[in-house]
């Protein structure tokens, strides 16, 4: 599938809302930060500290967030498993800027990295490294898992190897995640679910946080199949979820591969619009999970391939509506703040 091309700003300006909940205090547990050349992959150019708050500061109380890992600065040289050490010097270096941001500009107060789980109990050299280089801010490791038959017709694709979640020794590396008490971060394709679930079964340990999810797949020979998917996906989502030690990140759905189309339309969804299409998966599993495991997340830049970042936590706060105020800071604020320990 060809690669979509970067949004403007101006085809992300003609949705233009007010925003909702204003006040409210929000963790954003998930977004990313790359250079030109590390997001080239979607057409981006640099998403630095700058780009980011040029989207945390539309308006919403963005307070704290967390970077998650995406292939960006690894070092060029030295062992192979140390190399994704270079991912956390560098978001680190940026978050040193970010201190004491003010409104709108908000702190990096947590760093997940990569390292290579299959090396078992050995990534503790790799883990003792993100320590030193995240100045604090090391919270843990994500070892996505994504594997499907048809990564052609896919616009996102970082292939896991077959069966990394059944691997012994990659069992063994999450299981070391837990015993030096940080968090195990995992993004798959929905027909993975229950693998993760067996993962999740043999690491109780281990706190594990499922992204975007589990990526509900609407493109290639999954178009045109979003109801039989969507019935399957819960179903797998019940069943994850009766692990207590499973959490999960409230966004990410609006990636291509979800297979909404709006990075094609003329112009993005409004917020009522987001929430008329997406709410299910939403209400579902904040359902399955309760509040106090459920964190919303922007997935940002990717998700901006879609729609704006004001639009989409305006969407958020919408579906969000019906709760408790206790509900409402747990999903926004604490749960993240809990897992993070922000």
């Amino acid at each position: 599938m060809p690669d979509p091309a970067a949004p403007t700003q101006e085809w992300l300006d003609q949705v233009a809302e007010a925003i909702v909940d204003p006040e409210r205090p929000i963790i954003d547990p998930h977004h990313h930060l790359w250079t030109a050349r590390d997001g080239k992959r979607l057409g981006f150019g640099d998403y630095l500290l700058e780009q980011f708050w040029a989207d945390t500061g539309s308006g919403h109380n963005i307070v704290k967030t967390v970077f998650l890992e995406c292939g960006a600065s690894y070092r060029q040289d030295g062992p192979e498993q140390l190399k994704p050490v270079g991912e956390t010097e560098f978001v680190a270096a940026i978050a040193a800027q970010s201190a004491g941001g003010g409104p709108g500009r908000p702190e990096i107060a947590g760093i997940v990295g990569h390292a290579d789980l299959t090396l078992g109990e050995a990534v503790t050299e790799v883990l003792e490294a993100h320590e030193v280089a995240a100045g604090g801010l090391f919270r843990g490791i994500r070892h996505s898992g994504p594997r499907d038959p048809y990564p052609e017709a896919l616009t996102i694709s970082r292939p896991g190897h077959e069966g990394l979640y059944a691997r012994e020794d990659f069992r063994e590396g999450v299981r070391t995640l837990g015993h030096h008490g940080y968090t195990y971060e995992t993004w798959n394709y929905h027909h993975q679910i229950l693998d993760l679930r067996d993962l999740a079964a043999v690491a109780p340990e281990t706190t594990i946080i499922l992204d975007h999810f589990g990526t509900p797949l609407g493109v290639g020979p999954y178009a045109g199949r979003r109801e039989a998917i969507f019935e399957s996906w819960r179903e797998d989502i019940s069943a994850l979820t009766e692990l207590p030690n499973v959490y999960a990140k409230l966004g990410g759905l609006a990636m291509p591969d979800n297979g909404f189309g709006w990075h094609g339309d003329p112009r993005p969804p409004t917020s009522d619009e987001f929430v008329a299409a997406q709410s299910p998966y939403y209400l579902y599993a904040i359902e399955c999970f309760g509040p106090e495991r459920c964190m919303f997340e922007s997935n940002f830049p990717v998700d901006k391939l879609s729609l704006s970042y004001p639009v989409l936590w305006n969407g958020l706060k919408k579906i969000a509506a019906p709760f408790s105020e206790d509900e409402k800071a747990a999903m926004f604020y604490r749960t993240a703040a809990r897992v993070y320990r922000l």
